[in-house]
């Protein structure tokens, strides 16, 4: 294969790539929603003058729902994406690879 029909078949490739999230994408928006519903009932909490403890344990309800999204998500990119990458081993591993770390990195800060 050529230099050009190498690059053309990876930018195939990676075109028609299926995010790792997409089987369980249904349930990925049903918990979003849900998470969304809990922001505006926050809001409602707030607007109302509630008890500020009744907010933050709100609040820290809401977090926790985030942080299973997005603990759900990385392990989606891990299991496909990063493996994926992997498989074909060039520079696309290394990129997905720091993806990775990057998300780990942010949701640790978090």
């Amino acid at each position: 294969m050529s230099s050009h029909e190498t690059d053309t078949h990876r930018e195939i490739t990676l075109t028609h790539h299926e995010h790792g999230y997409i089987h369980s994408k249904d349930d990925y928006l049903k918990r979003l929603r849900r998470i969304e519903g809990q922001a505006r009932g926050l809001q409602r909490m707030v607007d109302e003058e509630k008890y500020c403890i009744d907010i933050l344990t709100q609040v820290s309800a809401m977090t926790k729902a985030l942080q299973s999204v997005a603990l759900g998500l990385l392990g989606e990119h891990m299991a496909h994406c990063v493996v994926d990458a992997a498989r074909e081993g060039d520079a696309e591993a290394e990129v997905k690879l720091k993806e990775a770390s990057d998300a780990i990195a942010r949701l640790v800060r978090s």
